[in-house]
């Protein structure tokens, strides 16, 4: 140029730097570019004004999201918005990357920003960095955007506010990593620390408690709500010279306090420090806020959980019973662990009841529908119902149907937030027992039949007569069952969260907890039968869920498909401290089948089965499920009494015997026919006689029974 000549247009100094400007108005959603800017967006080189969508067009899709979110920090921080941004051409590929930078401003009375910047190609993609520190290799937008994607899947999934804070200490940024972490709450008009990595114990001290008006990096962040970076030790003194004399023994050299956030209110500040000088590009800076945003949003979720599980913990110690005091001649032991959804509440639940003017108790367990506040509601409700039905002395039949006619009503009543009906049920087991006789009368509503252990090791479920959950019709009737549990015996009464949990059904599930039960015998000779029944408690919730260091009230942190409730009851054999000294050489067990509950027939069958299940021969068992099917058919069809069931097994295995005895009160006397080869009855004695060993009628003063009997075959 020479002397004396006018000066080239700034246009033409940036043609010459291959440098194009913009102009972008978010009012009027368009941008105006000039020649070398539309060259750069892959448009031919004229000036131009685009629409948004256009302009979004010849950008990466990412990059597009980046820059407003770039926009808005450097608003907030009245610095500069750089990004590199990639062009893309027609068929989606990268045809260059380039540096925009622009100094946005905003209209608050529009809501806008307008922005007035430069485009340049950028022909390293690796960025430079300051001296001091290392590079960062490799695709730096790659390497960036993987760090914030693991950050942020691991923050999301702290459970706590301890493991926020452990996951913060181990970010390591890509080319600018903090040896240096503090995180700032605030707790009225103070700031205190609540978590630190990278500095010696004690060396926060004198930031642990300040006032919020101290004129301090973190408390300027909480008044404000805007990020404070410091480059260089020189500027922190010169900015805050009376916090400087506390900050200068740590060594660090560099300093980014950055606001944490969530959902609008400010929680505290994030420290993020450096021994060597950073000087907070707007990548660094736009990586650092986005980290601060997810810190805050991480500790927002933290400690609402925390305050929910101290909520839960709160709910479960008042809802859930003790056991009260211990039993005479018995030994209870009891589970409840919640889902692990939601507020680790739900509608399972278990109650021990004392019934007036006897020594008896009653042993109650159900589920309510659902797992949300409003099941651990009812089931409340209901609890408290069938205490006061019981302790009026109602028997179990009339405790269940008052209860059912409670809840009935309860639930069909308007539901206050929507004025619909919250229509649920529950299942429900009662029991009454007799401590001194082990003497059991149980009334059953859609619950699952509790399950026996006997003396010898054998496992059954035991049939109960029973009718709908409760809730579903107010005028339903609940028949009741009596039997005995023997000395030696352990009943288990369970939701069927135990049973299905882990994606079984309830028959493969029972084969489950069959096996369980098969494996602890709860009077194992350790002379403690009350912590035998502990272990076998134990041994159920862990076979279930895995080991477990809080059954009771405590919520555990595992997350769990449904709520499990449980209760043993074991009635000790003879023996000191309930270990048996000599195993009962017969087992046996009772039912009965009622006239118009023909459907159980198909219980008894499998109940013998089970009772069955070590015998050696297969053939006798299928006999004698046969004969059985038979002998109830008969009094069911040709009586209009119900049938009572007795089987005993007695003896030492590879020579027992087996009886199977069916009482009724019916007066007329079974006799053999001949039945033609169409006829569809007839057949019952002799089938009988055909596969018994031995078999007899016994007339009774009132009513009959017949019976048959089969002896194991020895050394099969």
């Amino acid at each position: 140029m020479r002397t004396g000549e006018p000066l080239p247009s700034v246009e033409d100094v940036l043609a010459a730097l291959a440098t194009g400007l913009w102009h972008w108005d978010t009012a009027s959603g368009l941008v105006t570019v000039d020649a070398e800017a539309a060259r750069l967006l892959g448009l031919p080189a004229a000036p131009t004004t685009l629409t948004e969508a256009q302009t979004r067009a010849r950008l990466h899709p990412v990059d597009w999201n980046e820059i407003t979110g770039v926009v808005q920090l450097a608003v907030a921080e009245g610095t500069l918005a750089e990004v590199r941004v990639r062009i893309m051409d027609e068929r989606g590929r990268i045809v260059r990357v380039v540096r925009s930078r622009s100094k946005p401003s905003h209209d608050p009375e529009r809501g806008a920003y307008v922005l007035i910047g430069t485009l340049q190609e950028v022909t390293e993609p690796t960025p430079g960095t300051p001296a001091g520190r290392s590079a960062v290799t490799g695709d730096w937008r790659r390497s960036r955007e993987a760090f914030l994607l693991d950050a942020g899947r691991a923050l999301a999934e702290a459970r706590s506010t301890a493991e926020v804070l452990r996951v913060a200490a181990g970010l390591s940024m890509p080319g600018f990593t903090p040896d240096g972490l503090v995180v700032f709450a605030v707790e009225g008009d103070w700031l205190t620390i609540i978590g630190q990595h990278g500095y010696q114990p004690g060396d926060e001290a004198s930031f642990a408690h300040m006032p919020l008006a101290t004129k301090y990096p973190a408390a300027d962040v909480v008044r404000t709500g805007r990020a404070v970076y410091l480059s260089s030790p020189e500027e922190y003194r010169e900015r805050y010279p009376a916090t400087w004399p506390l900050a200068e023994p740590l060594g660090r050299r560099s300093w980014a306090f950055l606001p944490l956030t969530a959902g609008g209110r400010m929680m505290g500040a994030w420290l993020a420090a450096f021994s060597y000088p950073v000087t907070f590009t707007p990548d660094e800076r736009a990586v650092l806020n986005t980290v601060a945003r997810m810190l805050g949003q991480a500790l927002s979720r933290a400690g609402a959980a925390e305050t929910q599980r101290e909520l839960t913990e709160g709910l479960q110690r008042s809802m859930l019973p003790s056991l009260g005091p211990e039993i005479p001649g018995m030994a209870v032991a009891a589970r409840y662990i919640p889902t692990g959804g939601g507020l680790q509440v739900g509608g399972d639940w278990y109650d021990m009841i004392p019934l007036p003017g006897e020594d008896r108790i009653a042993l109650v367990i159900g589920d309510v529908q659902g797992h949300d506040v409003r099941a651990a509601g009812l089931m409340g409700q209901l609890r408290i119902a069938l205490r006061a039905y019981a302790s009026e002395g109602h028997r179990p039949d009339a405790v269940l149907s008052r209860a059912s006619r409670f809840l009935h009503g309860v639930t069909h009543d308007a539901h206050p937030a929507d004025h619909l009906p919250d229509l649920r049920f529950a299942t429900c087991l009662y029991a009454e027992v007799d401590p001194a006789t082990g003497e059991l009368e149980v009334a059953r509503a859609g619950h699952p039949d509790p399950v026996i252990r006997m003396a010898d090791g054998t496992v059954m479920r035991r049939p109960i007569a029973g009718g709908l959950p409760l809730g579903v019709d107010p005028d339903a009737d609940y028949p009741t069952t009596r039997f005995t549990l023997e000395p030696g015996e352990t009943m288990l009464l369970c939701t069927d969260g135990l049973i299905e949990t882990g994606g079984h059904d309830m028959e493969s599930g029972w084969r489950r907890i069959r096996a369980i039960l098969e494996d602890h015998d709860v009077q194992d000779g350790s002379g403690d039968g009350e912590v035998g029944l502990e272990r076998l408690a134990d041994a159920l919730v862990q076979g279930v869920h895995g080991p477990s260091s809080h059954y009771m009230t405590g919520p555990l942190t595992d997350r769990r498909e449904d709520d499990i409730a449980l209760v043993l009851l074991c009635r000790p054999g003879d023996g000191h401290g309930g270990a048996l000294a000599v195993r009962p050489q017969v087992r046996h067990t009772l039912l009965s089948v009622a006239q118009d509950e023909p459907e159980r027939i198909a219980e008894a069958r499998q109940h013998l089965r089970e009772l069955l299940h070590d015998w050696s021969s297969a053939d006798q068992v299928d006999s004698a499920v046969l004969l059985l099917s038979e002998m109830i058919t008969n009094v069911l069809v040709h009586t209009d009494a119900d049938a009572l069931v007795l089987a005993e097994i007695s003896g030492e295995p590879g020579g027992r015997r087996l009886q199977v005895k069916v009482t009724d009160t019916g007066d007329d006397l079974p006799h053999k026919r001949s039945p033609g080869e169409l006829a569809s009855s007839g057949r019952g004695l002799v089938l009988i006689e055909l596969l018994a060993e031995a078999w007899g009628v016994e007339p009774r003063g009132e009513g009959k029974s017949i019976w048959f009997a089969l002896h194991e075959p020895d050394g099969q």
